[in-house]
């Protein structure tokens, strides 16, 4: 585990990578807009898993970036923003696209370069103090990363429950095996020369 020179527990992991996943990522023309076609897949995501709540994520820096988004109708929007630094118009039925980088377990999954699956996150100390359990009522994740052919983890496709989750291997093969799909898809625009092209 990693601790601060204060001895408190790092509970969202340094990223040495960031400036470069920041670089490919506006290379690649991901992680500033919302995709529709990403949308599309989060909601295919959440059918497919059965959970409430499914993104695809980018992770650049500063924060998060859901570029694909599935979100029950009853969600609670306080901690997304629609624009980086600003409050988010939840009020008015919007949802952002934005979260910090210390909300959620994805900055971790880049970091780790593989799948993590939290069936309670209550059960892990490090994962449990993490704000989205207590402002979202997160109770369960499950993400694999989005690898790119540089070597480096994009992001991540994650799926997300409000009450524990037995995911299991088949979940954890799913997850893997849409996050394998996506990157193909990311990695087949870029071949083609056309980011502006649909995912």
């Amino acid at each position: 585990m990693m601790y601060e020179a204060t001895g408190r527990l790092l509970v969202t992991p340094v990223d040495k990578q960031a400036q470069t996943r920041s670089h490919r990522l506006c290379e690649l023309g991901l992680g500033q807009r919302p995709e529709p076609g990403l949308d599309a897949f989060a909601d295919r995501l959440a059918r497919v898993m059965d959970a409430p709540y499914a993104m695809v994520n980018f992770v650049g820096g500063e924060g998060q970036f859901l570029a694909g988004l599935h979100l029950p109708e009853s969600a609670p929007a306080a901690l997304l923003e629609d624009e980086p630094g600003e409050v988010s118009e939840a009020a008015e039925g919007l949802l952002g696209r934005y979260l910090a980088r210390d909300y959620g377990y994805c900055p971790h999954v880049v970091v780790r370069g593989r799948a993590l699956v939290l069936e309670d996150v209550c059960d892990y100390p490090r994962f449990a103090g993490n704000p989205v359990v207590d402002e979202m009522g997160v109770r369960s994740y499950l993400g694999a990363p989005l690898l790119d052919r540089t070597g480096i983890a994009l992001g991540t496709v994650c799926v997300v429950d409000v009450r524990p989750r037995p995911w299991g291997r088949a979940g954890l093969d799913t997850i893997k095996a849409m996050a394998a799909e996506l990157t193909e898809r990311i990695h087949r625009r870029e071949a083609e020369g056309d980011l502006a092209a649909p995912l």
